[in-house]
């Protein structure tokens, strides 16, 4: 079970039950009755001797303590049961009615209720002006106050009346961080389902095992140990073949020539009809040769090689087609 990201600073607080044990379902916010920061209110509950604490303070200057690990119980609303499924959440305000906060402390809470949310799969919260509803989970109420089990005003006037509007605020944010992740989740999945044959036209990205569109590449590709090289291979024709290192053109976006083609494409079909080897590391003009069912000679002859020991990598060889 992890903690907010938002945390500016931390003290733990030996005022705790750990682990909880239920389920982080509900938040319950409190005011904490003074204009204090975060680490005021941290330090005040690890030191106080009073026993109690929450999960997070939020401070004036919008700064989040973190008093209580989220897996732990804090003891914060004098219900044991509500604290065990609840995050408790002091926030620093005013020391008199109605206990205002700064509009830094009210964005912060905010933002840490919409991540306890996201990070606890709460999907929605949902607050309600009636008691019963609240302290019952009653119609999916799953935010409480101290007021609901003790003789208490907290969470002051200005929080309790602004509940709706933060459980507003805070839906907005899981909305749109869910419809982020559904749209993220909808392109991968169409990107799964594209075709994993190459076609000429098509624009190839390489990266490790994948291609651009998430398909992992073909084994026929991998098997030759093919790489799609980039345009500088020549002008704007791309040919199919290794870079000496195998790994400088990895990443390059380039066009695809009749790669499919290459596919489907026997040694016979591609010697009787005429094509063209690109050469790699280690390659001589003889295995080349015997590769297509030729010899050195008539390669080095067909393709002006004056001297068949030095062929270089990237080199284009023409392979003759078999005449019938």
């Amino acid at each position: 079970m992890s903690n907010s990201s938002l945390v500016t600073y931390t003290n733990i607080t030996n005022d705790r039950n750990s682990p909880r044990n239920k389920k982080i379902d509900t938040i319950t916010i409190h005011c904490y009755v003074g204009q204090v920061t975060a680490k005021q209110g941290c330090d005040y509950f690890k030191t106080s001797d009073r026993q109690v604490s929450s999960n997070y303070v939020v401070g004036k200057d919008g700064s989040i303590g973190l008093s209580v690990p989220e897996a732990d119980r804090a003891w914060t609303s004098s219900s044991p049961s509500n604290d065990h499924r609840a995050i408790t959440i002091e926030t620093a305000c005013d020391l008199k009615h109605p206990y205002a906060v700064t509009d830094k402390a009210y964005t912060a809470l905010i933002n840490l209720c919409a991540d306890i949310c996201k990070r606890n799969g709460i999907k929605k919260l949902v607050w309600s002006n009636n008691k019963y509803d609240r302290i019952n989970h009653r119609n999916g109420c799953n935010m409480t106050v101290h007021r609901d089990f003790a003789n208490t005003d907290c969470p002051g006037k200005y929080l309790y009346d602004r509940m709706p509007d933060i459980a507003a605020k805070v839906n907005a944010k899981i909305t749109v961080a869910s419809t982020a992740s559904t749209t993220t989740s909808s392109k991968q999945t169409t990107l799964k389902t594209t075709t994993s044959t190459f076609k000429k036209g098509d624009l190839v990205k390489i990266t490790g095992t994948k291609y651009y569109n998430g398909q992992t590449i073909p084994s026929w590709v991998k098997a030759k140990n093919w790489y799609v090289l980039s345009a500088s291979a020549g002008s704007n024709r791309i040919v199919i073949g290794k870079s000496e290192d195998g790994k400088s053109f990895i990443n390059s976006p380039v066009k695809v020539s009749d790669l499919a083609l290459a596919k489907t494409t026997t040694k016979k079909q591609a010697a009787s009809s005429g094509t063209v080897y690109v050469v790699k590391k280690g390659d001589t003009l003889s295995e080349i040769a015997a590769k297509y069912g030729t010899t050195y000679q008539k390669l080095a002859a067909y393709n002006g090689i004056k001297n068949p020991n030095s062929i270089t990598i990237g080199q284009k060889i023409k392979i003759p087609a078999k005449k019938h």
